[in-house]
């Protein structure tokens, strides 16, 4: 499983997680497969996170092979949220590998 956290202080919802994770496993060892990779994404546009969600997001032991978005804010707007992601996910990358928005 993986876990990414994005917006205002996402590194609480990354921490939280990490410890839930640790929590459910007596603060021992988490079984390979059990394992949650958690990472934050506080300074980046949400379109960088969806990228990184979708090109770079992996487990080293397990393919991950669904995604979810859970969006929490004062109003939802899921067709907004899932356009992003569609653009993220599909933005063409230059000769050096850069998405549009790590162009200078």
């Amino acid at each position: 499983m993986y876990f990414l956290a994005w917006g205002d202080d996402c590194s609480v919802w990354h921490d939280c997680v990490d410890a839930a994770n640790l929590a459910a496993h007596d603060f021992g060892d988490i079984p390979d497969d059990a394992l949650v990779m958690t990472t934050w994404h506080q300074n980046e546009s949400l379109e960088e996170a969806m990228w990184f969600s979708h090109h770079c997001a992996s487990h080293p032991d397990v393919e991950l092979q669904r995604f979810h978005i859970l969006h929490l804010g004062e109003q939802g707007d899921p067709e907004r949220v899932l356009s992003l992601y569609d653009t993220a996910i599909n933005a063409p990358l230059d000769e050096r590998g850069n998405a549009p928005w790590d162009r200078v």
